[in-house]
């Protein structure tokens, strides 16, 4: 039986369905650097994608429609509230005499 071997920016889900990207390989150290969608970064070695492949407990996904899972930043992780910036006066004037300034 062949085995899938990893490719990387291809997406597959594991075992318990969560979804991951195959970001790097490094064939001296014989490991391969995964990305789930929720951005957490992880290393898995040749011998337990093998295994795993066998199990059929990794298959090939695709990659999700919504990209920000790695990306979503909420309020809370920022170092500032949004409430903290004054609101911007209306605006009276045109483009040009705001560029003349």
């Amino acid at each position: 039986m062949s085995l899938a071997k990893p490719v990387v920016e291809q997406w597959y889900r594991d075992a318990t369905g969560a979804m991951f990207e195959v970001v790097a390989i490094d064939e001296d150290d014989q490991t391969i650097e995964i990305q789930y969608f929720d951005g957490s970064v992880a290393e898995m070695d040749y011998e337990a994608w093998s295994e795993q492949m066998l199990e059929g407990s990794l298959q090939n996904g695709e990659a999700p429609e919504d990209w920000s899972g790695s990306v979503d930043i909420g309020t809370e992780d920022l170092d500032r509230e949004f409430e903290d910036f004054a609101q911007p006066a209306a605006w009276s004037g045109t483009v040009e005499s705001a560029l003349r300034r």
